[in-house]
């Protein structure tokens, strides 16, 4: 199924430490990385890695660059790039990609999924991180015109009614309680999640900032 609109999709997520610091607190330095993305599913017992793509962090390297190509017939990647670094004591990340194709679900009987553009950028405040993510063109599942935060896709054709994967778009991930740090994903394929032949996940566009210290 194609997706008409031609658009892209600005979405905004914020996380901020909540409750009181107990104590003096010692000197922190806000961190940040970013990559275009990455692949990690086993498939037939096979592992199957490629690690961030372009990545970056706020601590070096600065800038990265990925050339794209194919991953078997798993995914196929397009160019890539990311840029990370501070401005004062807050960490700035971002990274963004192009003509992104998985062609794994055809095994199965499922669509090619393709993602013409995805961005993904964070920063820290004082108390806390922002994110935002951009979404263009997206082919093989339908998209609303309205994309809510975690806006996820379920693509049915699994054995006894389960799914072959679920599409998260604009995904953020917040640890709980919070404590000031936010990993978004411009998409998220997360293939058999009900279990299957194949397992893992693919992300396009990952930023990830903490202002209170590495981890």
């Amino acid at each position: 199924m194609r997706n008409a609109r031609k658009r892209t999709f600005r979405l905004l997520a914020v996380t901020a430490l909540t409750g009181p610091l107990l104590g003096a607190a010692p000197p922190v330095t806000s961190t940040g990385w970013a990559a275009s993305g990455s692949v990690d599913v086993t498939i037939d017992n096979e592992h199957i890695v490629t690690g961030e793509l372009a990545k970056c962090t706020a601590d070096g390297p600065y800038n990265g660059w990925s050339q794209g190509g194919a991953t078997g017939d798993i995914a196929v990647f397009g160019a890539g790039e990311s840029g990370c670094g501070r401005s004062g004591d807050a960490a700035i990340a971002q990274a963004s990609g192009r003509r992104f194709r998985a062609t794994v679900l055809q095994r199965y009987g499922g669509p090619e999924l393709t993602v013409r553009t995805f961005t993904a950028k964070c920063a820290t405040t004082d108390i806390g991180s922002g994110g935002e993510v951009t979404v263009g063109a997206v082919e093989g599942v339908t998209v609303p015109s309205q994309i809510p935060p975690n806006h996820r896709i379920v693509i049915p054709g699994g054995a006894a009614g389960t799914a072959l994967a679920t599409v998260t778009l604009n995904e953020t991930v917040t640890p709980q309680p919070p404590d000031g740090s936010l990993v978004t994903h411009a998409v998220h394929i997360k293939l058999f999640p009900q279990g299957g032949p194949a397992s893992g996940d693919i992300y396009l566009g990952t930023a990830a900032c903490d202002p209170f210290g590495k981890k």
